[in-house]
């Protein structure tokens, strides 16, 4: 069976994506050997997926901000990918700041 990551479809799942994508920085390989196919490539679909799927709940603005955010990122995981470069820790921050903006949409949706 081939993997499929799950695709976050509430601003609920897409903060547990990225606090996932925290954990599993930079390279995002399965160390539990449960998601062999699990890389970079499908945390990133999933990333970018979900936000499209929250696409009229963000606003435009704010998912254009949140799809450049998530591009700079991995172009950061991917140039660190064994941690040594700081670039993973620059990686990790735009976490901290995409988590800020999901939840300002989720405060002004009411929706904490």
């Amino acid at each position: 069976m081939q993997y499929r990551p799950h695709i976050p479809e509430t601003l609920g799942e897409l903060m547990d994506q990225l606090g996932s994508m925290m954990l599993g920085a930079p390279t995002f390989k399965d160390k539990t050997g449960y998601f062999p196919q699990r890389d970079i490539e499908t945390e990133f679909f999933a990333l970018n997926e979900g936000l499209l799927a929250i696409r009229k709940k963000l606003g435009e603005e704010r998912y254009a901000t949140l799809r450049a955010l998530s591009d700079k990122m991995r172009a950061l995981f991917e140039a660190d990918p064994e941690h040594k470069t700081g670039d993973t820790q620059a990686g990790r921050e735009i976490i901290h700041e995409m988590e800020d903006i999901l939840k300002s949409a989720a405060e002004r949706r009411g929706a904490k």
